[in-house]
Formats: structure tokens, C-alpha cells, sequence
């Protein structure tokens, strides 16, 4: 797994883990767009360059395991990766890379991966990332849910 850095077209490994408690001091709603704390109800995992410790985006999920889907609560990167002028390339892909495999890895090719988007962000989530349009929620599964393993999560990326 990598983000590109924009300025340098470097590719940096990066590491995707839960966050730990004394990780919440530093996520702030001015950096990272939301209070954080209202998701520890749910499983919440952050991407940070694998040489520091920076958190450069944040996923909170829940598995419906008798629906086989794992459903993505919120996805936010740092105030510096957002926009035309981020930093980094490649966050929000990793990220929803990682929840992919997570349902591969738990329900095999009948996983899926769901989220409800903003309005706005509805059309660049199925545009970037081949999610489905479900009404409400937008999902990958099958071919779909591989294709975003193999382009942001597989290892020998």
C-alpha cells in the first residue's frame, strides 16, 4: 500500500491501523472534519505514512455480518490531503482498499463494502471508485470490490 506524493510523484508506504486512545487528542474536528470521539462506538482505523506518525486519514466501520457487508460510518483525510492542493494522492482509495479486503477477508467474493455519501460526494464515489448506486447507500461487491483491492490495497502495489 502507498499514497503519491504530489510535489515529488514519490511513492510512500503507509500503514492502516486501529486508532488507539491516546490517538483522539490529535484528531481534531478543524483538521479532520468531524468529532472523531462520537465513533469510537464503531471500529475506526487510521493511514499514516509508515515512517511517522502523522494520521493522514481516518475510516470508522461495522461489520453486518449476517449481511455480509461491512458498512463504512465516515471517511475524512487531514485538512492538508483535501481539495486541489492536497499533499497526497491516493488516501481515500487506500483506505476503502483496506475495508475491501477486510469483507473479502471475513465473506470472500459475496462481501460488500457500503457507505450513504454526502450528496455531493455520491457521483465522485461511483465515478473514482465503480461503487453502485443502491438509492440511499452506494456498495461495491464482487468484480467491483476486487478491482479496488487490486488498484489500492494489494501488497505489490
Amino acid at each position: 500500500m502507498y499514497i503519491i506524493e504530489r510535489i515529488t510523484n514519490k511513492k510512500h508506504p503507509v500503514i492502516i491501523e486501529p486508532v488507539a486512545n491516546e490517538d483522539y487528542k490529535k484528531i481534531t474536528k478543524k483538521k479532520y472534519f468531524f468529532n472523531w470521539k462520537t465513533e469510537k462506538k464503531y471500529d475506526v482505523y487510521k493511514l499514516r505514512r509508515d515512517d511517522n506518525d502523522i494520521i493522514l486519514g481516518l475510516i470508522s466501520v461495522t461489520n453486518e455480518k449476517k449481511e455480509k457487508r461491512i458498512e463504512i460510518k465516515l471517511l475524512s483525510v487531514s485538512i492538508e490531503n483535501r481539495g486541489k492542493n492536497k499533499q497526497y494522492e491516493r488516501i481515500t482509495g487506500t483506505l476503502i482498499g483496506y475495508v475491501c479486503r477486510e469483507a473479502l477477508k471475513h465473506y470472500g467474493i459475496d462481501g460488500c463494502v457500503s457507505l450513504v455519501p454526502k450528496t455531493k460526494l455520491k457521483k465522485h464515489y461511483i465515478n473514482r471508485y465503480g461503487m453502485m448506486d443502491a438509492g440511499k447507500q452506494i456498495f461495491l461487491t464482487g468484480l467491483s470490490l476486487l478491482k479496488i483491492v487490486n488498484n489500492y490495497y494489494d501488497e505489490n502495489n
